[in-house]
């Protein structure tokens, strides 16, 4: 790390200041089409709104791209997710074996050689690559706001987003680093402070409070500025005055969850200790979350819910009455090749290569079988244990028993989601006319069947349509130019931050509590519940509103499914004290043996299908221990002194 802060220290100057000049504020990428080797003075560099903006703007260029980081990138770390095995050497697997280490050698989105604070390309851009460079951009643009001619909004979004992508870059480091030493001001490269890791509760205080400081500075919208309106309807990527309380509340959320307040342990289970929170922290997570749902259903933010509305929703065909659509969070098509995210995403970075999207997200999802997805052997695949946590339409978790599930027809009456995400078994793969792969129309996921070959089909039982279409096909071409499809993961949305202040307000006083200083109304309960409606779901039950525990635990599982496969999934296990314990270090398959005759799917909806010996099986277990709750430091970074110790255990 601070061999990399002297690197950073020693060019920035040479190059980086040039490229923040520009002639007008407009996007980020236009900051950055200049010549690689301008130099300009630092009275230059920060002389005008426009060109500290451009200074600033670098920041959010360095934001990276999770899905498209690398050709078959890997987020999802948690019990959700498994590869075949030609993708071993991915982190997604690395994991599973206890290599933590691996994060800085699989060409993952936490880290990437090389990785590059100027190109416009997203496999440029890592976290840790990056996350050292962006702290001191925000600290240099802090310390140089005197320099600045200009009127006084101005200077208050510079400073705004200064304190806020100091803030965001500690914390995002933190969520698998734990505390760090908090940098708040340039270091002088020849003469680096010997500063100690703070406890991560100490790194969240420093996170929380410059969240706040960007919360006071920045406005609402920037379209409704003075500055702002210059670049009217291309502020989508700037953090304004929500995002800077949503992270302050997620920070003190993760500050007062378990793993942070009772210290990394197995057995937490056994102990209770998983549901044992900080309600101090909590309780000021609820309040900050309060504020900003309040702001949102008056109205006064640009930020709503998306609309779970489908004529086909195997096909993810909209409505023709919804003016949003779900799916479009993830991933959008014909539409120029625009950002997804929608009304509902809170934080996201640039994703201008789009093309990227083609090469290969689009085409890591969906069997290999007979060449049915082109390209590289590698599929991300869902696990049982994720599908599972899909519950009924009814809103019971499917192994309560009046939840009214029947291992004979396991695929009826679920969460409407599911049938949004998950590719099952008799499930119409292929829409168009073909010759040669009629055999796999339809899928055969049972036990046996043709899409689920190890190697190059589905060892678990399922795939995962919900961030790519199933239609991405050598058959359907939906990852073809003329489609423009275009994919891209959310930071942060807006259903994310129901469910943090559902699970905030409950570990301070369980499903009926309201934050106690906010203006808004609504109880855990009730935050989980407009999620739920949302899709057309049934209403947490009673018998888990009245147990604080189960309703905490119907939190968490609403947190899987809603937000399944975003990359949350670890993070949530981690913070829970989860990891280490069963059945959540455990992945899973689905057997099971078809009751109906293979010309069943053609005329009847899948859903509707027998199955016999309905059954999960171990895939593989996850030998955890503690010290598998932090990822290691490069050991390179713990030798430079003393006080910036290693995580216990490696």
């Amino acid at each position: 790390m601070l061999k990399l802060m002297k690197k950073i220290n020693s060019i920035l100057f040479i190059g980086m200041l040039g490229l923040a000049l520009c002639s007008t504020l407009t996007s980020c990428k236009d900051y950055l089409d200049r010549e690689p080797n301008t130099t300009v003075s630092e009275s230059d560099a920060f002389k005008n709104f426009t060109n500290y903006q451009g200074f600033v703007e670098l920041i959010i260029n360095c934001i990276p791209d999770k899905e498209k980081c690398n050709w078959c990138p890997s987020w999802n770390w948690g019990d959700d997710e498994v590869f075949n095995p030609e993708a071993d050497d991915r982190m997604t697997h690395q994991v599973d074996l206890g290599n933590f280490r691996a994060w800085n050698q699989t060409g993952n989105w936490l880290y990437k050689g090389n990785s590059d604070p100027i190109s416009t390309g997203p496999k440029d851009h890592s976290l840790w690559g990056h996350a050292w460079f962006c702290i001191r951009q925000a600290n240099m643009a802090l310390e140089h706001i005197n320099d600045m001619e200009g009127t006084e909004e101005e200077k208050n979004l510079i400073l705004g987003q200064s304190y806020f992508f100091r803030a965001w870059w500690h914390f995002e480091m933190m969520e698998y680093f734990g505390g760090l030493p908090y940098i708040n001001k340039v270091l002088d490269a020849n003469n680096v402070d010997k500063l100690p890791r703070l406890s991560f509760q100490a790194c969240a205080d420093s996170c929380a409070r410059d969240f706040q400081r960007a919360a006071d500075l920045l406005p609402i919208k920037w379209d409704d500025t003075q500055t702002g309106i210059k670049t009217k309807d291309k502020n989508q990527l700037r953090p304004n005055k929500i995002t800077a309380l949503c992270y302050k509340g997620k920070c003190l959320l993760w500050a007062g969850s378990p793993l942070m307040q009772n210290g990394a342990q197995v057995g937490a289970i056994a102990s209770g200790k998983t549901y044992e929170y900080n309600k101090d922290y909590c309780k000021k997570s609820a309040e900050t979350f309060g504020e900003v749902l309040q702001l949102v259903e008056n109205g006064e933010t640009e930020y709503a819910l998306v609309e779970f509305k489908f004529d086909d929703v195997y096909n993810h065909t909209k409505s023709s009455s919804a003016k949003s659509s779900y799916s479009e969070l993830f991933y959008t098509q014909t539409n120029n090749h625009y950002l997804p995210g929608s009304t509902e995403a809170i934080m996201r970075g640039p994703s201008s290569d789009w093309n990227s999207s083609n090469w290969n997200t689009t085409k890591v999802f969906g069997p290999k079988v007979a060449g049915i997805v082109e390209h590289d052997n590698v599929i991300h695949q869902p696990t049982a244990n994720l599908v599972e946590m899909y519950g009924m339409v009814n809103g019971l978790p499917i192994d309560d028993p009046e939840s009214g599930f029947d291992p004979t027809h396991p695929f009826l009456n679920r969460d409407p989601r599911f049938y949004h995400d998950i590719v099952f078994d008799g499930f119409k793969y292929l829409n168009g006319a073909t010759s040669d792969k009629e055999a796999f129309r339809y899928c055969e996921l049972f036990t046996g069947g043709n899409m689920r070959p190890v190697a190059n089909g589905s060892q678990t039982g399922y795939f995962i349509q919900k961030l790519v279409p199933h239609t991405c096909n050598i058959v359907d071409k939906g990852y073809d130019w003329g489609k423009g499809t275009h994919t891209y993961l959310s930071y942060m949305r807006l259903a994310d931050v129901y469910l943090m202040y559902a699970e905030a307000c409950a570990a301070v006083g369980g499903a009926t509590y309201i934050g106690d200083s906010t203006t808004y109304n609504k109880t855990a309960e009730q935050a989980v519940n407009v999620i739920r409606d949302r899709c057309g779901c049934g209403h947490v039950a009673a018998k888990y509103v009245a147990d604080d525990h189960k309703f905490m635990d119907e939190i968490r599982r609403e947190r899987a499914v809603e937000l399944s496969f975003e990359g949350f999934r670890f993070c949530d296990l981690q913070r829970w004290l989860l990891l280490t314990e069963y059945p959540y270090n455990t992945k899973f398959s689905q057997e099971f043996d078809r009751a109906e005759d293979a010309t069943f799917f053609m005329s009847k909806d899948p859903k509707l299908a027998r199955v016999r010996n309905y059954r999960k099986e171990p895939i593989l277990v996850r030998r955890f221990d503690k010290k598998h709750y932090w990822f290691p430091f490069p050991e390179k970074d713990t030798y430079m002194y003393a006080e910036f110790e290693q995580n216990p255990g490696w």
